[in-house]
């Protein structure tokens, strides 16, 4: 793999569930660039068991950035923020954009739940669309409902939405549910990222090499791992997929059913 780009982690530490303090951020880095990875987006929780604001989000990225160029660890860090469907209602539209995802102002990484099908999904996301937002959904292969229908995500991505799987659902680490979904939503077409999601260096780790193998498709997993992220975090338009007719991808996608 070459420039590849994570655009979903919670290695800023104390905010939320991942890195429990600075020298933990420091180790997943070093985990995420032995993985391949050169560019990583800090996107904490933003929910109600974690409400993490902008301003304390940006205070964490100095402090990771700073500290990994005191060990010498060569990773970028980028702003972000995993915002959760219920706190749209209570952030104003600038503190939106100062979770803009790879700091990019333009885009939000919304936390897909894992439970349930939210009812007022498309209206949320569409009004995002109306302000200028354009959305990138979290693990929505996570969820059971999407597990059951992946289909019901086609409307979302045909006007827009972008769908980022997570790297250990496409691997096997999460399960064969998570798996079969995660290639059934590549097969139809409806996913456009793949994300670590990682919150520490060994446990739910980032796996991004282990998932672009997985994939079975060396065109697909560099346009998902690196050409899509890097259009999103340049602001650029997003490139074509490539196609999908090579051997590896069709054994991969046997393998899951």
């Amino acid at each position: 793999m070459g420039r590849v780009i994570d655009l979903h982690t919670h290695i800023l530490p104390r905010l939320d569930d991942g890195a429990r303090t600075l020298e933990e951020s420091v180790a997943m880095a070093r985990s995420a660039v032995a993985d391949g990875v050169r560019v990583m987006a800090a996107t904490p929780h933003v929910r109600e068991d974690y409400p993490t604001r902008a301003i304390e989000m940006e205070q964490g990225l100095a402090q990771v950035r700073e500290a990994l160029a005191l060990e010498g660890v060569a990773l970028e860090v980028l702003p972000g923020g995993e915002i959760a469907l219920d706190r749209l209602a209570v952030l104003e539209a600038d503190e939106l954009a100062r979770f803009g995802l790879a700091g990019n102002p333009q885009y939000l990484l919304l936390e897909f739940p894992y439970f349930g099908w939210p009812l007022d999904l498309e209206t949320r996301v569409f009004e995002l669309r109306r302000n200028g937002f354009a959305i990138v959904l979290a693990h929505p292969e996570r969820n059971s409902e999407v597990q059951a229908a992946p289909e019901r995500l086609r409307r979302l991505a045909e006007h827009g939405t972008i769908v980022q799987l997570t790297s250990a659902s496409v691997d096997g680490r999460l399960g064969r549910n998570c798996k079969q979904s995660a290639f059934r939503l590549l097969q139809l077409g409806i996913a456009h990222l793949i994300a670590s999601d990682a919150h520490a260096p060994d446990v739910r780790a980032v796996g991004m090499s282990r998932a672009a193998d997985a994939v079975g498709d060396v065109a697909l997993a560099r346009w998902l791992t690196e050409e899509m992220p890097a259009a999103i975090m340049a602001g650029e338009v997003t490139p074509a997929r490539p196609p999908t007719r090579r051997p590896g991808f069709s054994r991969a996608l046997r393998k899951q059913r």
